[in-house]
């Protein structure tokens, strides 16, 4: 990608992104054209990450389709692999078919889930390995669910952007793991915001405060035989290069609303401030930041973010126009007191079913959906909030998509000596 080609305009992203987000309308030829129509060919399904949002993203996949099986699954380390598939036999004994030989850990699972015959990948390991496990899955031709963060760093997101553009190639299916816009209430919410219930948007704040996600583990319970990567990935959300920071990892979820009410259109400057309160033994994230988003016409957002236990927790949006406001709060649906006051008052969904619902339907109908443009923008919306806290400097949209800033190390290996970066210092930090 040139450098040319890096400098996005604003007004280029929205529109790529508008485009990423609809399902194409006229029918597709997919991968052999097996899948296309009816419900004849089964469909294998291969897991990437044996986590808790892992098994919960298979749990999704096998109840999504009633011809869809679990044949193969991956993970950096052994013992999550046999949790998650004693787990899954007990809920879907008829659907999960996965050997003994397909079971596979290191670092290079993720490869042999891909060619081992599978037509359809989870992808649900630490964000640091997204992006090189999404343009993996897409060179292989499978279709994709790509739990969020899709990268922790601005060339992962460069690299998911050229992956997400070789997928539509491709016609090949790409969900993430954004699950709020599966959900009915949101999707009703949202879509009345920009059919002018509040006016044009003035502001938008949100929040999100929770306790803490994987506290750090003490160094006393790291073995004398374990190295560095070991060490890092088994204590994954604690790294940067590995989860991104909690605004990235937790609180892109509330980055991804705002995102969503601006109908995806890129800020011009962010400034923010963060740093860490609690002990956090080697690990180098923040546990709180508080970010400023400048948006075109003086439209400002604001995502509080914090990971500190005993202390108060709230998620909520709210969305300032000119004629009345939007709120969701943790305690009730979405309202909208404007022109006219409106509540949801649809069925329920599961928003994270609703996403493997919709992606095997799209592969049954030979229309794919692509989330990959918008999911790559409202990652790089959180990463742009966390340089600009971890610099203490104002950020613009230029440079932070076009920062060459890697985190993630090429060439893992198991025995290799992998340094902890200190924790960056605001003020000190520097931009690059």
């Amino acid at each position: 990608m040139t450098n040319q080609e890096l400098v996005t305009t604003r007004r280029n992203f929205l529109k790529k992104s508008a485009a990423a987000g609809a399902v194409f309308s006229a029918p597709a030829i997919l991968s052999g054209n097996l899948f296309a129509g009816e419900n004849k060919e089964t469909l294998r399904v291969g897991l990437i990450g044996c986590g808790g949002r892992g098994a919960g993203a298979a749990n999704q996949a096998l109840s999504a389709d009633a011809n869809v099986v679990l044949t193969a699954m991956g993970d950096a380390f052994p013992e999550p692999i046999q949790e998650k598939l004693k787990n899954l036999r007990e809920k879907h004994p008829e659907k999960v078919k996965v050997a003994a030989e397909k079971c596979f850990a290191g670092l290079d699972a993720y490869q042999k889930v891909i060619e081992s015959g599978v037509d359809v990948v989870l992808l649900a390991s630490p964000p640091g390995f997204r992006p090189v496990h999404l343009k993996a899955a897409v060179q292989a031709g499978k279709h994709i669910f790509c739990e969020k963060p899709v990268a922790t760093d601005a060339p992962g997101v460069r690299s998911v952007l050229e992956t997400a553009k070789l997928a539509k190639g491709k016609n090949l299916s790409l969900v993430t793991g954004f699950c709020w816009r599966y959900e009915g209430a949101r999707r009703e919410f949202y879509k009345k915001i920009h059919d002018g219930a509040i006016g044009e948007i003035r502001s938008v704040h949100a929040s999100y405060y929770a306790g803490q996600v994987k506290p750090m583990a003490p160094p006393s319970e790291r073995s004398k035989d374990m190295g560095d990567l070991e060490w890092q990935i088994r204590n994954w959300y604690n790294f940067v290069w590995l989860s991104g920071d909690g605004l990235v990892e937790q609180a892109v979820h509330s980055v991804d609303k705002i995102a969503w009410v601006m109908k995806d259109a890129s800020p011009i400057k962010a400034v923010a401030v963060g740093g860490r309160c609690t002990p956090n033994h080697q690990g180098n994230i923040f546990d709180h930041m508080f970010v400023t988003f400048e948006f075109a016409n003086d439209v400002r957002a604001f995502i509080g973010q914090r990971q500190i236990n005993n202390s108060h927790s709230d998620v909520f949006d709210c969305i300032m126009g000119t004629e009345g406001t939007a709120k969701i709060t943790s305690a009730a649906g979405p309202v909208i007191r404007g022109k006219e006051t409106w509540r949801y008052r649809g069925p329920k969904t599961d928003m994270y079913q609703q996403e493997h619902d919709e992606l095997f339907a799209s592969i049954r109908s030979g229309k794919p959906i692509n989330d990959g443009e918008w999911m790559a923008h409202s990652t790089m919306l959180a990463i742009m909030g966390r340089m600009a806290a971890y610099t203490g400097q104002e950020v613009t949209w230029e440079e932070a998509l076009n920062s060459k800033e890697k985190l993630v190390p090429d060439n893992l290996d198991w025995k290799m000596k992998l340094d902890i970066p200190p924790m960056a210092v605001p003020g000190f930090t520097k931009l690059t």
